[in-house]
């Protein structure tokens, strides 16, 4: 078992030690014979306040699973998850006021505008009337989303325009830490770049813990100092993209998409070409 040179359990805002989840399969699968790998097995690993971590890999590698375990929407088979030392299965509602998370596909009351989106999820949080508005305005201005956009309902905005708000929705909680589930798949370069500016600006400014979950490897670098391979479910790989190459015995001139292929064997481009096949 390949365990992180960077485990420790004291002072980790996350703290992940022997995590296993497998899902269950269909009868029609099971009467077939054909038997799912686990989604996570036996992974152990830790981040500390103020990291910027990426956890990347191949569709199905078990990256969108550890991080839904971290949001406390999944619950693992065995081993044991902390948030700053309270376990995100037995104290599940204490956890989530240290988080908040942006996914590829974030949710919205379609038929109502941004601003009243982040009015209703600021309420939520606490915030008061002032406070929503000073934050939501200067988030919103520094996601470039433009006046008009703001009152529209978000059934009439973009995909990129939508992704902007949910970044703003999740920062208005103040979270300790951010966990980005594919946060910049299916935008415009432009709308990519801007979110990526604000995520590499809270992180600079502020005491966020970033945790990026991505098949974008060139975004993995740009935003995050540590990189973290999943494969199969395995945690096969863990430090910074030097460390990497230095642990596969690379020339510092190797980029991180073939780092990746040496460790795994695959590339993301093979990936995406057998998802087309599949379907």
């Amino acid at each position: 078992m390949f365990r992180s040179s960077q485990f420790n359990s004291t002072h980790s805002a996350i703290h992940v030690e022997s995590v296993s989840k497998a899902y269950s399969q269909s009868w029609a699968k099971r009467r077939a014979g054909v038997t799912l790998p686990p989604a996570l097995a036996d992974v152990s690993l830790a981040v500390a306040p103020r990291e910027s971590v990426a956890i990347v890999g191949v569709n199905g590698s078990g990256k969108s699973t550890l991080v839904r375990i971290l949001a406390t929407l999944t619950t693992p088979d065995a081993g044991n998850v902390r948030v700053f030392g309270h376990d995100v299965v037995r104290e599940a509602t204490l956890v989530r006021t240290f988080i908040n998370r942006v996914s590829v596909e974030a949710s919205f009351f379609k038929q109502m505008s941004p601003w009243e989106n982040l009015v209703y999820a600021g309420r939520l949080y606490g915030r008061t009337g002032k406070e929503i508005e000073e934050r939501a305005t200067a988030l919103l201005q520094r996601l470039g989303l433009p006046r008009h956009a703001v009152h529209r309902p978000m059934n009439g905005l973009s995909r990129g325009q939508q992704q902007k708000v949910a970044i703003v929705r999740s920062l208005l909680s103040s979270p300790a830490i951010l966990l980005l589930d594919e946060p910049t798949t299916g935008l415009d370069p432009r709308s990519k770049h801007e979110v990526q500016d604000v995520v590499q600006e809270m992180h600079r400014e502020t005491d966020l813990t970033v945790v990026l979950c991505t098949h974008d490897l060139a975004e993995a670098e740009a935003l995050c100092s540590r990189i973290i391979v999943l494969d199969h479910g395995k945690l096969i790989g863990d430090g910074t993209p030097d460390n990497l190459r230095t642990q596969n015995g690379l020339s510092p001139q190797t980029t991180l998409e073939q780092i990746f292929l040496t460790m795994t064997g695959r590339t993301f481009l093979e990936d995406e070409e057998s998802r087309e096949e599949a379907s």
